[in-house]
């Protein structure tokens, strides 16, 4: 007995239903049509994910309703084949404690998947197991389940399979799955929506490989690829034998309709399906980005991206993630020299501009500085230069930018890094301003990684080797006085980065990361600064999370506070 199963690993709109309903039914149709007789969809497929707020909006909810209806008619002539489809739903029976709680749960919202077959709802399934941690707020929302899902599916030979159906974070506990198989499951499908960080593929084959071995029973995973705001999902979804074995993993960062083929054998089940390589860390991030650019950008309508390019590190590596997920005739660069822009910058920012095929303009701001001056220059009577001046030049280029994205409709896509806004090494109206903050969740260190493996790939055909040598190799500056150097006045990044990973990311104290052999003074200065600069990060644009935590939603420290741990 062979039973095909596909997964619709397909990128989703939050909020159109009927886009993402057309895109289930071409998917079912193309599946049915290879013999599929099981199409999965990822979590909340039908609004995508995640809808946030947009659940508490009952008009939103009968949308979805409405847009699984269309999908039981449209697919009501594919005989044989079970589609589960992803969606919020009402059903009755919410137990009383939920009822007692605020939002949209009182009326018994689930996050719920439904079987659909010719044309028919036959079952509909409640994750039991809500996440309410890093980026998850689905207690908010929902209300959890209470039973088990396991249903029938024929396969190719007139025999059928019993199929325990799971969402996401019900597979990463116990219980779901061993009621799955007590209540007669044979194969385990899990569709998910879980949020990209470097590390976590693994950490997901890892698991749902305890939950198989738990039970026995081999398990297709089902996961959602795309970017919306500051997530992105990877894909790479995946198929394990009974033993654990990995038999399959679909491409990752890709849309694509992975097919996996079960054959019943005396044996136990033989699997077939391609599988797709790891990744490395750098891979991985750099199509991560990638995508979030590419995601964002598109599904909100904005015809390009702008940014300022500086000849240092961290524009150069936004323009090379834009022009990869753009194509070079949607991104603009502009060059705004100061009086304390090095000869090397100008030189270093035209060669990657010419090697990325991008426009590239340059608007001198000598004249707007020197004006700023002079208007403040009573006011400023006997005072030194310091900060004040060098934010000025920062707020004139931030200023021109967005005249340039105002008149032109492109998102000015902000380059700050994740050790700057941790620092606070940033300027609110500055480099600050702008729609989206393409590597705010990426430290330095790792800045300068991504544009070695950039240069030493081009998986988007862009062009190799996009960032000049010398850019990477010469000491960051923010070039904003004379001889200035980032180093001036935080420790090196190496030791930064390492402080703000496990202050910040990992939640350590400052007294255990000095017994690491960390200078206490080093520590100090780093969590003072974290500290004090929660204002600016609060003002920050939205970025990408390709981290554990970032600065975004796992990241939610009051602005004032006097505690100092």
């Amino acid at each position: 007995m062979t039973l095909n199963i596909c997964v619709a690993q397909l990128n989703f709109v939050v909020g159109d239903m009927a886009g993402n309903a057309r895109k289930i039914i071409d998917a079912a149709h193309t599946a049915h049509a290879r013999g599929v007789r099981l199409l999965l969809t990822p979590e909340l497929a039908l609004c995508g994910y995640a809808a946030e707020d947009l659940f508490l909006r009952p008009a939103f909810v009968d949308a979805c309703d409405d847009a699984l209806k269309t999908v039981a008619l449209e697919t009501s002539m594919l005989k044989g084949l079970h589609i589960v489809v992803g969606h919020p739903s009402r059903l009755a029976g919410a137990p009383a404690e939920a009822r007692r709680e605020r939002s949209v749960s009182v009326a018994g919202l689930y996050n719920a998947a439904s079987v659909v077959t010719e044309g028919q709802v036959t079952h509909t399934y409640a994750k039991r197991e809500l996440p309410n941690y890093q980026v998850f707020d689905e207690r908010r929302y929902f209300v959890p389940g209470q039973d088990t899902c396991v249903f029938d599916v024929m396969g190719q030979e007139g025999q059928c399979v019993r199929v325990g159906l799971l969402i996401c974070e019900d597979a990463w506990f116990d219980a779901p799955a061993a009621d799955a198989k007590a209540a007669g499951a044979e194969l385990l499908a899990v569709i998910n929506a879980s949020p990209f960080h470097t590390g976590k593929g693994g950490e997901r084959e890892a698991t749902m490989r305890d939950r198989v071995l738990a039970t026995g029973l081999p398990l297709v995973y089902a996961h959602l690829v795309g970017g919306q705001d500051e997530i992105v999902f990877e894909g790479r979804s995946f198929v394990l034998a009974a033993d654990g074995g990995l038999a399959g993993r679909a491409i990752s960062f890709e849309e694509t309709l992975f097919d996996v083929s079960f054959a019943r054998r005396a044996e136990g089940w033989h699997i077939q399906a391609s599988t797709d390589r790891v990744h490395s860390q750098e891979a991985d991030l750099w199509h991560a980005l990638v995508l979030g650019v590419r995601d964002y950008l598109g599904k909100n309508g904005f015809p390009g991206a702008i940014l300022g390019l500086s000849g240092g590190i961290d524009s150069a590596l936004v323009l090379a993630i834009a022009v990869d997920a753009l194509g070079r005739e949607r991104v603009r660069t502009v060059m705004m020299p100061s009086p304390y822009t090095a000869d090397i910058s100008w030189i270093d920012a035209r060669e990657m501009a010419r090697r990325l095929g991008v426009r590239y303009d340059e608007i001198a701001i000598a004249p707007q500085f020197e004006a700023f001056k002079a208007s403040l220059a009573r006011e400023f009577a006997g005072l030194p230069e310091d900060t004040t001046e060098e934010n000025l030049q920062a707020r004139i280029r931030g200023t021109l930018l967005m005249a340039l994205s105002n008149k032109f409709g492109s998102m000015v896509l902000t380059t700050g890094n994740k050790s700057e806004m941790a620092t606070g090494y940033c300027t609110l109206y500055g480099d600050m301003a702008g729609g989206f903050a393409v590597i705010k969740d990426v430290v330095k260190t790792m800045v300068f990684r991504l544009a070695r493996w950039r240069n030493a790939h081009d998986p988007y055909g862009t062009g190799a080797n996009p960032i000049p040598e010398r850019i990477i190799t010469r000491p960051p500056s923010a070039e904003l006085r004379a001889d200035q150097k980032d180093q001036d006045s935080l420790p090196e990044y190496a030791v930064l980065d390492a402080i703000i990973e496990r202050y910040m990311e990992n939640d350590q104290s400052p007294a255990s990361i000095v017994a690491e052999g960390y200078a206490q003074a080093d520590v100090e200065k780093v969590v003072r600064l974290i500290r004090i600069n929660e204002y600016k990060r609060r003002q920050a644009p939205v970025g990408i999370r390709v981290t554990h935590r970032s600065f975004g939603k796992d990241w939610r420290y009051p602005i004032t506070s006097k505690y100092r741990a």
